[in-house]
């Protein structure tokens, strides 16, 4: 069998749980929990008030999007597939739960044919084999340091992505340390 994890993934109305086990409706309560953790997806199951027997709402409208991933993911990891197909599992997500994702997809992919369809490239940075697709036709294919090395396409869409999250983030580091230094200046003393 084979399964594919969508973009937008689908839940249905029902309990955690349930939503989980579908991945294979034979499935013990174990398993689910243990699809779960090996998902990143335990934590944030247990910290809801009924944990797995949350309901999620039809269409998961009671979670947030990287939740509904993670528990897409943990689906996914329960029925086992012999091939993987993952459609932008991290797209609109936090780097927190990218990176939960991203161990998550690490462990369903292992001894496995499985294809990742992605923009955000730290998705695909350890696989075999990355194809480049540009306007349909494929631009270049190797492994991560291949594709590097080569400066081609790969090369310059990693680099413009790592340039922007390095921006992003020594622009929210700035933000913090002006504000911390500028605080006791910004606010008069009364008195």
């Amino acid at each position: 069998t084979d399964a594919a994890r969508k973009q937008t993934p689908y839940l249905f109305s029902g309990s955690i749980r349930e939503n989980i086990r579908y991945g294979r409706l034979d499935a013990s309560d174990e398993e689910v929990v243990e699809a779960s953790k090996l998902a990143g997806a335990h934590e944030f199951i247990s910290n809801l008030g009924r944990s797995y027997e949350e309901e999620v709402g039809e269409g998961g409208i009671l979670l947030s999007v990287g939740q509904k991933q993670l528990l897409s993911l943990a689906r996914a990891i329960l029925a086992d597939p012999e091939i993987f197909i993952m459609d932008e599992a991290t797209s609109s997500v936090d780097t927190l739960t990218e990176a939960l994702i991203q161990q998550g997809m690490e462990r369903l992919m292992h001894d496995r044919t499985s294809f990742v369809i992605a923009h955000r490239l730290s998705t695909i940075k350890r696989a075999d084999r990355i194809i480049v697709i540009s306007n349909g036709q494929i631009e270049e294919m190797g492994s991560h340091s291949e594709l590097l090395k080569a400066r081609g396409h790969y090369y310059h869409l990693y680099t413009q992505q790592f340039r922007e999250e390095l921006e992003r983030d020594y622009d929210e580091v700035f933000k913090t340390v002006a504000a911390e230094t500028l605080q006791p200046v910004l606010t008069p003393e009364l008195g």
